[in-house]
């Protein structure tokens, strides 16, 4: 497995937010349709993979991406 690591310093996720993030069309935004992340994990999940988040309300948040390497 490869993974991908990708942090920010933002303002995070509040903690009770965290557990919906990944449910399509739920966001906290003005614009937008909240499907952004939804999409990602159905995309990383169909090719055997696995998106985890971690965050802190005003310190920020942290996505890992882990994908299978395929041999040749």
């Amino acid at each position: 497995m490869r993974f991908r690591r990708v942090r920010d310093t933002g303002m995070g996720i509040p903690e009770n937010d965290l557990p919906r993030v990944f449910d399509p069309f739920f966001t906290t935004k003005i614009n937008g349709l909240g499907l952004g992340l939804a999409m990602t994990k159905r995309v990383v999940e169909e090719h055997g993979g696995k998106v985890d988040i971690t965050s802190t309300a005003g310190k920020g948040s942290k996505v890992i991406i882990t994908l299978p390497v395929l041999s040749e």
